[in-house]
């Protein structure tokens, strides 16, 4: 029984460390990644994109830590929205554009959010 309480603690104190350090943010990467295979990303754009969210990983971890709210990130978020918009293609715009319609739904009816859906196959 004992043996049984501290692997339940351990697992509590596992996940509530997970969910201190960011939870479930997704890396610049793994964004990318997921970019890549839904929009199919050249390489150059796969650089020039992973390059736009580096920055706004830097400018956004910066605001966190000055205490700043979701209101001061949302002139960030469109920025980088713009520059990753740029970098696109026509087909690849409207692609993009629909993977964000499609996440913005999924945040407001209370289901995670984080970045680039897998792929649909």
């Amino acid at each position: 029984m004992k043996k049984i309480m501290l692997i339940c603690m351990f697992l509590v104190g596992i996940t509530a460390v997970s969910r201190a350090q960011g939870g479930m943010r997704m890396s610049t990467a793994d964004r990318v990644k997921g970019m890549q295979a839904s929009l199919k990303l050249t390489d150059d754009q796969v650089a020039k994109v992973t390059a736009v969210y580096d920055a706004q990983t830097k400018s956004m971890d910066s605001l966190r830590t000055a205490g700043a709210g979701r209101e001061a990130m949302a002139p960030l978020r469109k920025t980088t929205n713009d520059k990753v918009m740029a970098i696109l293609t026509d087909d690849q715009k409207k692609a993009y554009q629909k993977m964000q319609d499609e996440m913005r739904a999924r945040m407001q009816n209370g289901g995670g959010g984080g970045g680039t859906p897998p792929p649909n196959k």
